[in-house]
């Protein structure tokens, strides 16, 4: 995710983790960071500690969640036109939208970076986000 992201906008998030005990710096970090795979209907892969206390959802129940349920029915078709918007440009920057927890919480996020993941060959194997600024509704 961190090289994927590093590579299609020039940016870092975090230095690349070189080992174990770096990669928990990316799972404790403040920020949200979550992916999901490429498939068509998109499995959720990753989510550290932000993205699983947001979503209400232990580690095994992220990992087996369609993505498309972190956002609610209504939300589902703009949720698509940005994953389709990001599928072909690599990546957007201003994203906002509504999502919703596990527990039927309400959240906005703001401001979110959303990118293609892409394998060393450079062919793309799902989808990632992140973002620092969220609030309840």
């Amino acid at each position: 995710m961190l090289s994927s992201f590093e590579q299609l906008t020039g940016r870092s998030l975090l230095p690349l983790p070189r080992d174990p005990a770096e990669a928990l710096e990316v799972f404790s970090a403040p920020f949200f960071l979550a992916s999901h795979d490429g498939g068509a209907d998109p499995i959720l892969t990753y989510g550290n500690q932000t993205a699983l206390g947001l979503f209400e959802m232990s580690w095994q129940e992220f990992i087996t969640t369609p993505s498309r349920f972190t956002a609610e029915v209504p939300e589902r078709s703009e949720r698509e036109r940005l994953l389709s918007t990001v599928a072909r440009q690599g990546y957007i920057d201003d994203y906002s939208g509504i999502r919703i927890s596990k527990s039927g919480r309400r959240f906005e996020i703001r401001e979110a970076t959303v990118w293609n993941l892409i394998d060393p060959k450079g062919n793309p194997v799902g989808q990632a986000a992140t973002f620092s600024d969220w609030h309840y509704l």
